[in-house]
């Protein structure tokens, strides 16, 4: 067995697994406080990879972690928009109601974006591009770096939010009791809109952050869906340490299967994983209790 290999592809499932885990825990926080099943969640992925490409397009190559001064603001108002249009109505009604609305917000900006943009594949180029990092037989891209490292910094910033400061501890209240967290003063629809907007905001940045390395077209967002659907069934709903970690295990394991099986045995595994968590542990590896 070559151990360079082995190692090599833990650091690309690292890589993978970071730009995971950060989608993952933008899904679990609007589940976990909102109770809300976005299936719309990769499209606003792609609405931040969309903004970062025609702003490096049309003002000279702006770097995209440049762009997310622009792309976080103008997401975190989008999703407050969205919960106060689309969420809070159906907020009292059955998951199936919220499920179908989310699925029904997907196809409309899925579409939005093939009639605005086409569905031609578009991309960036910047000055690290073909860049790469070599340390004996390992190599990295500069690209994968840099994203990793932002995901690494912006997840930290989230987790520090919703644990350390008051609107997280509000957060934590309504998770838990919504009704207890009103009797002292907390209002839960601010708290929501909250929740949705730095979701959104979150999965957004996501999205920038890996336009350096990646395509974006109308259906980019529909794969980063079904995996932090994934991730946050296997960390447990509304857990995001759960998201964080699982996130890295679940990038792993597709790294691992794609290399030494075939290209589309990687999200297989992740699969079986996903099925061997609900056999054994249906609430998740990391849940006990909620965010």
């Amino acid at each position: 067995m070559n151990w360079s290999i082995i190692l090599q592809i833990i650091i690309s499932g690292f890589f993978l697994g970071g730009v995971y885990s950060l989608a993952s825990m933008g899904l679990t926080l609007i589940f976990g406080v909102a109770r809300v099943i976005n299936f719309a969640h990769g499209e606003f992925l792609m609405i931040g990879m969309y903004i970062s490409y025609w702003m490096w397009k049309m003002l000279g190559g702006i770097d995209p972690l440049i762009s997310l001064f622009v792309v976080i603001p103008f997401l975190f108002f989008f999703g407050a928009l969205i919960y106060w249009t689309l969420f809070r109505p159906v907020m009292e009604r059955t998951d199936e109601s919220k499920i179908a609305l989310t699925v029904g917000l997907s196809w409309i900006l899925q579409n939005l974006a093939l009639i605005i943009f086409t569905g031609n594949y578009l991309t960036i180029r910047t000055s690290y591009s073909d860049s790469i990092i070599q340390i004996g037989n390992i190599r990295a891209g500069y690209p994968n770096i840099i994203s990793f490292i932002s995901v690494i910094i912006m997840s930290i910033g989230l987790g520090y939010l919703i644990t350390n400061t008051s609107v997280g501890k509000a957060m934590r209240a309504v998770s838990q009791d919504s009704e207890m967290a009103q009797l002292l003063g907390i209002d839960p629809n601010r708290i929501y809109t909250i929740a949705v907007a730095l979701s959104t905001a979150v999965v957004g940045a996501c999205g920038s952050i890996i336009l350096s390395h990646l395509y974006v077209f109308p259906l980019v967002g529909s794969p980063y869906t079904l995996m932090s659907f994934v991730v946050v069934i296997i960390g447990g709903l509304g857990n995001v340490k759960g998201a964080f970690i699982c996130g890295i295990v679940v990038g792993i394991t597709e790294a691992v299967g794609t290399y030494f099986i075939s290209a589309d045995s990687g999200v297989m595994l992740a699969f079986i994983l996903l099925v061997l968590v609900l056999m054994f542990r249906p609430r998740g590896l990391l849940t006990k209790g909620h965010m």
